[in-house]
């Protein structure tokens, strides 16, 4: 196996321009390992034909003495919902099959004009309407600590492929969870920024989803996060609510120097045993570390009234938008969804909101977000769980709205499980760093919160989290048999 396909993509990046390797060394060990592993993960679902091509452009261009940008000649995949010119792009849809796109949105653009190459598109699931990774038009992604367990979603190709060593960086984004929960099952890190702070970069809709939607990167470092948003940060021609930020670094300081919240329950929401001593041991650690560390949850805060307001954002804005389907499912869905809680309720709420209904909804958003930016005030970070345990072995994906799964010997609504944790900071729009804290056995991650807009403050912290408790670890797989033996269950 090829070193090179386990470096991050910044080290990628500098040994490309220092000419400690080439491009297309680069470009073919991630291929070569592509070809091993990836049939057996289903993580890249379109590989770019033209990828060998521009590694070679990309070395010419540097032995002339020019360099495309931060990223020169580093692979880059992205999730198979970004529209890539002259790459299949399927949105997971079986319609859209043979879809190819005649430009790049801009996200892509912009990580191509600062020398990155487009390596292939990543699995996920149709609509990107689930936790796990199961696509109609490509089949089922597995997870590389574990063939039999999901990857998570709904950018589970993505991180399994960054997790497997398929790709250094890859760019997939996140309404529920769907950057966080793929990262925590698969030992990963990934952003979510502050909302609005990185353009919705879909073409097909770019205004159909206006609140709670972020784009940003998973990685193998914080430092390629931190490079990723670098490029992707700002307005676009038609996203004139990103605003444009200054380029001003915040000041490194001691890990002892920070003020960790942290907590295992919202509310009702509790986690398994495993995730509990792991975020114990985490706190312990940083405590004895001489951190002021403290177990708290905002006493104001009522988390049943934001999983509600969650739900109905989620589904209103797109049935007031351009889908009067799904208004008339607002009919049908109660005898199913009811039973699931205050989030299914307000996924069922939402399908058939009025226009004051929708306004109502974004009223109690702002009071909710007000209140968690005055919990934070006083923290550095606040250290959440991301779902009540690690990755679970592959479900059936039919009337997920009516499944439930374990939380030790407790059962709960499935979207209540995978998004019960993670949707509060899509509702508050606050920026996520998830990063794995325990990767023995199965990984665990930890949602590190902060205050809206300070993103590059968070991934500061983030990376002395890191430096602290040690970074990414590579799949047991790897580390012991360098390959996969494990059998693979047939998908359900």
């Amino acid at each position: 196996m090829n070193e090179l396909v386990f470096l991050p993509a910044h080290q990628l990046a500098q040994g490309i321009r220092d000419r400690t390797f080439s491009a297309v060394e680069v470009l073919e060990a991630h291929l070569e390992h592509i070809a091993q592993h990836n049939p057996t993960l289903n993580a890249i679902v379109t590989l770019n034909e033209n990828a060998l091509a521009q590694a070679k452009a990309a070395d010419a261009i540097l032995a002339n003495g020019n360099c495309w940008g931060p990223l020169h000649g580093v692979p880059v995949t992205f999730k198979d919902l970004f529209e890539t010119q002259g790459l299949r792009t399927t949105f997971s849809e079986p319609t859209l099959t043979n879809y190819i796109p005649p430009k790049d949105v801009p996200l892509v653009a912009r990580l191509r004009s600062a020398g990155a190459i487009v390596l292939g598109k990543t699995n996920l699931p149709r609509a990107g309407a689930d936790f796990q990774t199961v696509s109609p038009v490509f089949g089922r992604t597995n997870n590389p600590w574990d063939l039999n367990r999901t990857p998570g979603g709904s950018t589970g190709g993505g991180s399994a492929a960054i997790a497997a060593g398929l790709s250094p960086l890859e760019l997939g984004n996140d309404i529920g969870a769907s950057l966080r929960v793929p990262a925590h099952f698969c030992g990963v890190y990934s952003l979510k920024p502050t909302e609005h702070r990185v353009a919705n970069s879909l073409r097909s809709s770019p205004r159909r989803l206006r609140y709670m939607i972020a784009t940003g990167p998973i990685a193998r470092s914080v430092e390629d996060l931190k490079l990723c948003l670098s490029l992707i940060e700002g307005p676009e021609d038609t996203a004139w609510e990103v605003a444009p930020i200054p380029p001003q670094e915040p000041i490194q300081r001691p890990l002892s120097e920070y003020r960790f919240a942290w907590c295992d329950r919202f509310g009702d929401l509790s986690v398994d045993t495993q995730t509990q001593t792991a975020l114990e041991k985490l706190a312990d650690r940083l405590t004895r570390e001489g951190c002021q560390v403290e177990r708290i949850t905002p006493q104001n805060f009522d988390f049943t009234e934001a999983w509600q307001t969650f739900g109905e954002l989620c589904t209103s804005q797109i049935a007031l938008a351009q889908n009067p389907l799904l208004r008339g499912l607002g009919r049908v869905w109660p005898a199913q969804f009811i039973p699931g809680g205050p989030m299914a309720q307000g996924f069922v709420k939402g399908a058939a909101s009025s226009l004051q209904g929708y306004v109502e909804t974004l009223t109690r958003r702002d009071r909710l977000t007000q209140q968690m930016e005055q919990f934070l005030k006083p923290w550095d970070a606040w250290l959440c769980p991301v779902t009540p345990g690690p990755a679970f072995t592959h479900r059936s994906t039919r009337f997920i709205h009516r499944g439930s799964l374990e939380v030790d010997d407790r059962k709960l609504f499935y979207w209540m499980w995978g998004m019960g944790f993670a949707s509060i900071f899509s509702l508050t729009g606050n920026p996520v760093v998830t990063l794995p804290i325990a990767t023995e056995g199965l990984p665990i991650g930890v949602q590190v919160v902060g205050k809206r807009w300070q993103d590059r403050e968070l991934l500061a912290i983030a990376q002395s989290l890191t430096d602290f408790m040690g970074g990414y670890k590579r799949p047991i797989a790897y580390r012991l048999i360098y390959g996969y033996l494990s059998k693979v269950d047939p998908p359900s």
